[in-house]
C-alpha cells in the first residue's frame, strides 16, 4: 500500500475501534465482536509500529498501556476542584433543603450516586484529550494522563471539536478487584483491600501498563463552567456531556423536587447499594438551576448548593488489646486504640484514635474490652463504643500517663483545655511530626517524603531539622545504598526537594506548623500579607483585626514571628531558597474598597448580596456579619434591619443601592 493508503487505514482503523469503546464502555451497546476488535486492533498495532510517523498520542492502541513516566508533574486548575459537605442523616439532608428554600431559590435538585474512587479532572481541546489531572489539594493536582489514556471510557475525541474541562470519578469495578485479589492470592502478593485505594494506586503508577490491567473504569459529573456552552442547569450539563461521547450514570441521577423525593431516592439507592456493579458510598444532591447555585455561592471550602451524604458506617466488633499514647507537632499527647486486626468497609484496621483523655473515660473504655468500631465518614477508623456485657472481669483500667512517652518531660494540661502536652521544644517525636507535616501534602507537598520514610531519614540523622531537608542533596551517595533506593528514586526525590522551594507562600505558612492555623488560614494569612516579611513586621493587632482571625490565633501568630528560633528558621530558609511571597492570583484594588471592613443589609435589586461579597473580597475588601466598631461602611438596600440602626448609632458610613452601583459599575 502507498504511504496515503497506509494512513487513511489507520485513520479508519482509529475511528472504528474509538467508536467501538464508545459503544461498549459508555453505550452498553457493542457493534463488535471481541474477536472483531482484537482483529482490528492487532491490524492497527502492526501499522503503526511500521510507520511510526503516523503515531498519534489519540490511537486508541495507547490504551493498552505501555507509556512510563519518571514522575507525576504538578497541576494547576483554573477552577479549584472544591470538596461537598457531608451529612450523615436524612434529618441533616431536611436541614439543607429547608436552608435551600428560605433562600428563595428553585428546590429542584439533582441526585447521584456518590462514588468510590478518586476524582478527575479530564481538558480537551478542539475535542481531543490534551491531559487529565487528579484533584490532589483541590488547586495543585498531578497529571496523569499517561494511565487515563488506558480507560477504556474516556474517550481521545469528541462528537464536537470543542474545548472543555470535564470531572468525574475513576473508580476499580467490583467484579475487576475480585479478579486481580484471586490473581495476587496465587502469586503470594498482599492483596488489594478495597476498591478506592485500588483504583487511586493504580492511577498513580509510573508505567500505564499496570492501570491498564487494571481495567479502570468513569463516570462523569461535573461541567465547572457550564455558562460557556449556554447550559442553564446541571441536568441538562450531564445531557451534554453524554452527548458529547462521555460516561454518564443516565440510570441513577434523578432529578427531584422537594424533601420527600430526595428520601424515595435515598432509600431506593440504599437498596439497592449492594447489588451495585461498583462501591458508592453515598449520595450527592446538588441544586439543579445553575443560577440558583451562582446565587447560593461557596463558602471558602464547599458549594452552598450541594451536600453529600454519606450512607452509615459498618460497625464490627474487635478487641482493644492496648491503649498507646502519641506525641504531635505541638507536644499534644493522643491515646490511639489497639486492636486486633479486623476488616471493616474493605480496609483492614489494627488502630483508631481515641483523641484524649475524657474521651476514654467518656466511653468507660478499658484494655481487653470487646468494642465495636466503624469508619467516621467512610473513612477515619473510629471506636463506637465498649460491650460491657462481653467483660470477663479480666480488664485493665484505663491511666493516662503523666510524663512524654519519648523524652520523659512532665505534660501539662492547658488551661480549658482537655489535651495534655510535652512542652519539651527538642523532644523527638515532636520534631519528627513538624516534619512530616512541612513535608505533607497540603503543605510544601514533597513527594517521596513519605511519614515512615521522614522518620527513617530523622532515624539515620540525615534530617534533624526542616533545613536539613533542603541539604539531603549533600546525601545522595548514602542514600542510594539504603534498601529500597537507587538513582532514579533519589533524583525523583531530590527533584521533588527542589520544585518545592517554588511553592506559593499560604504552603509554607501552614508547613511551619503554627499553632491553629489551618491550610485555609494560611491561604486567607498569604492573600492578606503578600510576604512572610509583612507577617514578621504585624503586631497582634494587625492579626486580631483579619477577619476570621480571633484573639488565641492572633496570639499565636504573634507569638510565633517573634519567636527568635522561628525568625531564625525564616530567615534560613529564606536564605535556601524556598519562597516567601504569595503566588496566586493578586487582589485588585479600589480606594473605596481595598483593606475596608463592610456589612451589607436589605435587598439590592441589581445584584445579589453573596454576589456584591465576593467583588468586594475580590478587590480586598472584607464582609462581616455583623456590624460593630470595626466595621467601616454598611452596604443598605430596601428594607434593612437592625444592622442600620447600629451603624447609625455608631456613626458608620453608609452607601446607599444608588452608591454602591456607581461604585460597581465603574470596576
Amino acid at each position: 500500500m502507498k504511504n496515503k493508503e497506509i494512513q487513511e487505514r489507520i485513520e479508519y482503523l482509529r475511528k472504528l475501534l474509538n467508536d467501538a469503546n464508545y459503544e461498549y464502555y459508555v453505550l452498553d451497546h457493542p457493534t463488535l465482536t471481541d474477536q472483531e476488535f482484537d482483529k482490528y486492533l492487532r491490524e492497527l498495532e502492526v501499522l503503526e509500529n511500521n510507520h511510526p510517523e503516523f503515531d498519534s498520542p489519540l490511537s486508541p492502541t495507547k490504551k493498552v498501556g505501555g507509556e512510563v513516566i519518571d514522575r507525576f508533574r504538578k497541576v494547576r486548575h483554573k477552577i479549584p476542584m472544591l470538596s461537598l459537605p457531608d451529612v450523615f442523616s436524612v434529618e441533616e439532608i431536611e436541614e439543607f433543603d429547608t436552608r435551600i428554600v428560605k433562600e428563595n431559590v428553585d428546590p429542584t435538585y439533582v441526585c447521584e450516586y456518590k462514588i468510590d474512587g478518586l476524582s478527575v479532572s479530564l481538558h480537551y481541546e478542539k475535542g481531543a484529550l490534551v491531559f487529565a489531572a487528579t484533584r490532589g489539594d483541590g488547586v495543585v493536582g498531578e497529571d496523569i494522563t499517561h494511565n487515563v489514556r488506558t480507560i477504556k471510557s474516556v474517550p481521545f475525541t469528541l462528537k464536537k471539536p470543542i474545548d472543555i474541562e470535564v470531572r468525574g470519578e475513576i473508580y476499580m469495578p467490583k467484579k475487576v478487584l475480585l479478579e486481580l485479589n484471586e490473581k495476587r492470592a496465587k502469586e503470594n502478593l498482599p492483596l488489594l483491600q478495597n476498591v478506592r485505594n485500588a483504583a487511586a494506586g493504580s492511577i498513580r503508577q509510573l508505567d500505564s501498563r499496570v492501570a491498564a490491567e487494571r481495567k479502570l473504569d468513569t463516570w462523569i459529573y461535573h461541567l465547572p463552567n457550564p455558562e460557556d456552552y449556554g447550559i442553564e442547569t446541571h441536568a441538562e450539563a450531564l445531557q451534554f456531556m453524554k452527548d458529547l461521547g462521555f460516561k454518564v450514570n443516565e440510570k441513577a441521577n434523578r432529578v427531584v423536587t422537594g424533601i420527600q423525593e430526595i428520601e424515595e431516592y435515598v432509600q431506593e439507592t440504599t437498596e439497592k447499594r449492594k447489588d451495585l456493579p461498583y462501591e458508592i458510598d453515598g449520595i450527592v444532591i446538588k441544586v439543579n438551576r445553575l443560577d440558583s447555585q451562582k446565587k447560593l455561592g461557596f463558602t471558602s471550602k464547599y458549594p452552598k448548593w450541594a451536600v453529600a451524604y454519606k450512607f452509615p458506617a459498618e460497625e464490627v466488633l474487635t478487641k482493644l488489646t492496648d491503649i498507646v499514647f502519641t506525641v504531635g507537632r505541638t507536644g499534644r499527647i493522643t491515646p490511639n486504640a489497639v486492636l486486633e486486626p479486623v476488616i471493616v468497609m474493605g480496609s483492614t484496621v489494627k488502630r483508631a484514635t481515641l483523641h484524649n483523655e475524657d474521651y476514654v473515660l467518656s466511653k468507660s473504655l478499658k484494655i481487653g474490652d470487646i468494642v465495636s468500631i466503624r469508619k467516621a465518614g467512610d473513612v477515619i477508623p473510629e471506636v463506637v463504643e465498649a460491650k460491657f456485657d462481653r467483660r470477663t472481669g479480666n480488664e485493665k483500667e484505663f491511666t493516662m500517663i503523666t510524663n512524654c512517652p519519648i523524652c520523659g518531660s512532665v505534660l501539662e494540661k492547658k488551661k480549658d483545655q482537655v489535651d495534655h502536652y510535652c512542652m519539651n521544644s527538642l523532644c523527638p517525636a515532636r520534631k519528627v511530626e513538624s516534619l512530616i507535616h512541612f513535608c505533607s501534602r497540603k503543605a510544601m507537598n514533597i513527594d517521596g517524603l513519605g511519614d515512615e520514610i521522614v522518620e527513617d531519614f530523622f532515624n539515620l540523622g540525615f534530617v534533624k531539622s526542616i533545613p536539613d531537608i533542603y541539604f539531603l542533596k549533600e546525601h545522595r551517595e548514602d542514600l542510594i545504598e539504603l534498601e529500597g533506593y537507587g538513582n532514579k528514586s533519589v533524583d525523583n526525590l531530590l527533584t521533588a526537594i527542589l520544585d518545592s522551594k517554588l511553592n506559593s507562600m499560604e504552603r509554607l505558612l501552614f508547613g511551619l506548623g503554627i499553632e491553629g492555623i489551618g491550610d485555609k488560614t494560611a491561604l486567607l494569612l498569604s492573600k492578606l500579607f503578600k510576604n512572610v516579611d509583612a507577617m514578621l513586621n504585624a503586631t497582634y493587632e494587625d492579626f486580631k483585626n483579619i477577619r476570621d482571625i480571633g484573639p488565641t490565633l492572633a496570639q499565636n501568630l504573634y507569638d510565633y514571628f517573634h519567636d527568635v528560633d522561628h525568625i531564625a528558621l525564616i530567615e534560613e530558609l529564606k536564605n535556601i531558597g524556598v519562597n516567601m511571597t504569595y503566588l496566586g492570583e493578586p487582589e485588585k484594588n479600589h480606594d473605596l474598597i481595598s483593606g475596608r471592613r463592610f456589612v451589607l443589609t436589605g435587598t439590592l435589586s441589581f445584584t445579589d448580596r453573596d454576589s456584591l461579597s465576593t467583588l468586594l473580597e475580590s478587590y480586598g475588601g472584607l464582609t462581616s456579619s455583623s456590624v460593630s466598631k470595626k466595621t467601616d461602611v454598611v452596604i443598605v438596600g430596601d428594607s434593612p434591619g437592625s444592622k442600620y440602626e447600629k451603624a447609625l448609632e455608631l456613626h458608620i458610613e453608609i452607601w446607599d443601592e444608588e452608591k454602591v452601583k456607581s461604585i460597581v459599575d465603574g470596576l
